[in-house]
């Protein structure tokens, strides 16, 4: 069965940072664009990070540039997203996904939520002092 599992979430303060991670199975995540997605109670889910197949590609929302990376290894079938300078609105389930009509990202956006299939469980990430 194709799909994500997303780790690496927790309970953290103000100004920490984290690291998720999100292995893919069943698939090679070389084939596709992928991202990182979060959803927040009573909120829609919303894009934070995209990256490229190949290309290097990427998409970061305007709320998390600077703060967070994106990067992927191929060759582990990983992605990951590199969280710094958290903040209490950055508390979500973070979701990992793959585009499976496209191999790139335009980092200008709009990021086509419905273009992404594969869902994981997703990672809860909550920040709070």
């Amino acid at each position: 069965q194709a799909q994500f599992v997303e780790s690496g979430g927790g309970l953290v303060q103000p100004g920490d940072s984290l690291r998720l991670s999100c292995a893919a199975s069943g698939f090679f995540l070389r084939d596709y664009a992928t991202g990182w997605f979060r959803q927040a109670p009573g909120k829609e889910r919303e894009a934070v990070s995209c990256i490229g197949a190949t290309d290097g590609s990427t998409y970061y929302a305007d709320s998390v540039k600077g703060r967070f990376t994106i990067s992927r290894d191929n060759a582990k079938n990983m992605m990951y997203l590199q969280m710094n300078s958290l903040e209490s609105e950055d508390t979500a389930v973070y979701y990992c996904a793959a585009n499976l009509m496209r191999t790139t990202v335009d980092g200008r956006g709009p990021i086509r939520i419905y273009e992404y299939d594969r869902w994981g469980q997703g990672t809860q990430v909550t920040v709070s002092s």
